[in-house]
């Protein structure tokens, strides 16, 4: 499940990415095969945390299982 990391919060992509023109069709994050297209990899601190990723936008995107 992808969420957005703002500060101490967390919130559903569907309350940020509805509004974003790099969205997809649904309002989707362009989310495939484990990557972020409409955004680019931030390098993990450590194995236990989750795959984040910052979008065009400026927002730290997180895959959390």
């Amino acid at each position: 499940m992808l969420v957005i990391l703002a500060g101490d919060q967390l919130l559903s992509v569907q309350q940020v990415c509805q509004g974003c023109l790099m969205a997809d069709q649904s309002g989707q994050p362009r989310w495939r095969q484990g990557q972020l297209r409409c955004g680019q990899a931030i390098s993990r601190l450590g194995d236990k945390l989750p795959a984040q990723f910052e979008c065009q936008m400026g927002f730290k995107i997180a895959n959390i299982e």
